[in-house]
């Protein structure tokens, strides 16, 4: 299926954007002949499929969709070339090592008016991986942390637990506790290296052979209790009460929230209750954006699709389907108070002081922790 559909309120939707569609629209019929195209690449249940529809309804410009998992099947087509692309969504800790590689078009500004429309913060945040913002352009940003079934976290760590210390996943003896429920943890080297880093009192950044290794066997000493490492199938997996444990992102655990709730409703039964929390020793703080690849066929509807999803109406409707804070500070003022408010999504001033960033690793160090990773994953020895 090109994009596992979450549901979304059409009462939420229309109430979020009264007036959007106000100019009247001549819709294209989809594969006509002569009909422009626009094809995109992003992560899975990360769009409204109301925006995608009220673009091409909009443009005439049909929208060819494909999703991913993780951003080194990413990383590893772009560096091929001949992507097949005009718009991908990128991380922006990969950006500085592809950048140099030319595999970029800069953005021309004149065609992105909405740009105007983005939060300065996080503009001048992603621009220490995009020195002037020339390539990318914010889409969605969030934090790693802990997801979690709150009825089986107050079974196994008694009523009173607080969620705020990564010591739950780290420390051996806490996560056995969650052996026989179900623990999911992502399936990404760039995510939890540095949590372990983190945790272990060390620069998150770390890129010393001797850092990274200690991460490695701390990685590896909790690996007998991870029932799957996987990029998101632990949304479905918590939703459903199949696990009780997850580390991943923001956005994703809030789906799995909104979706037990939905699961519920009409059948008589308590929804299950998801949380999300980000510990106390800091997590990771990460940028999605748009770009455009080199090769784009149709760099002018990359453009057009670009500045669509700036328009504020746009991107807080996104926001309204993902769960994933917005770039887009205008859109603020339309999104619901409820996620707005909520610290999972948008967190305090004083959690913002605890989110870390990372710089990509250089091609040895990569292979390394590869090598390290798959034998975490395999629950091999670290060598």
């Amino acid at each position: 299926m090109w994009l596992r559909k979450a549901a979304f309120s059409l009462v939420t939707s229309l109430a979020l954007v009264v007036g959007a569609f106000a100019q009247p629209v001549t819709p294209a019929p989809a594969g006509s002949a002569g009909q422009p195209t626009v094809r995109v690449w992003n992560f899975s249940d990360y769009v409204s499929p109301e925006v995608l529809d009220a673009f091409e309804r909009e443009t005439g410009i049909k929208v060819i969709y494909d999703t991913f998992d993780s951003m080194e099947v990413v990383e590893t087509r772009m560096l091929a070339g001949r992507t097949g692309y005009d718009v991908v969504v990128v991380t922006a800790s990969f950006l500085p090592r592809q950048i140099p590689l030319n595999i970029y078009q800069p953005l021309d500004r004149a065609k992105l008016p909405n740009l105007t429309h983005q939060w300065p913060t996080i503009t001048e945040r992603v621009g220490r991986y995009d020195p002037g913002n020339r390539f990318a352009v914010n889409y969605m940003w969030g934090t790693t942390g802990i997801g979690y079934n709150v009825a089986a976290m107050r079974q196994r760590m008694g009523a009173d637990y607080k969620v705020d210390t990564w010591r739950l996943i780290f420390d051996p003896a806490n996560l056995r506790r969650f052996q026989d429920c179900g623990i999911h943890v992502l399936d990404a080297v760039e995510e939890l290296f540095p949590a372990a880093l983190n945790f272990l009192g060390l620069d998150p950044n770390s890129k010393r052979d001797a850092d990274l290794r200690r991460a490695a066997e701390l990685l590896r000493s909790i690996s007998p209790f991870i029932r799957k490492f996987h990029s998101s199938e632990y949304i479905s997996a918590l939703a459903s009460g199949e696990i009780c444990l997850a580390v991943g992102y923001s956005g994703d655990i809030l789906q799995a929230r909104k979706r037990a709730k939905e699961a519920a409703e009409g059948t008589g039964r308590p929804a299950i209750e998801i949380n999300y929390a980000i510990p106390n020793e800091g997590a990771l703080m990460w940028f999605d954006n748009f770009v455009i690849p080199r090769d784009a066929q149709n760099p002018d509807a990359a453009h057009r699709f670009i500045d669509f999803m700036l328009r504020p109406e746009m991107a807080a409707r996104n926001v309204v389907q993902t769960e994933f804070a917005s770039g887009n500070l205008a859109a603020q003022r339309l999104i619901p108070p409820t996620l707005l408010q909520d610290p999972q999504v948008y967190p305090s001033t004083a959690t913002m002081g605890r989110l870390y960033t990372i710089t990509p690793y250089d091609d040895r160090t990569q292979r390394l922790i590869n090598r390290w990773w798959t034998a975490v994953k395999a629950r091999r020895p670290i060598t």
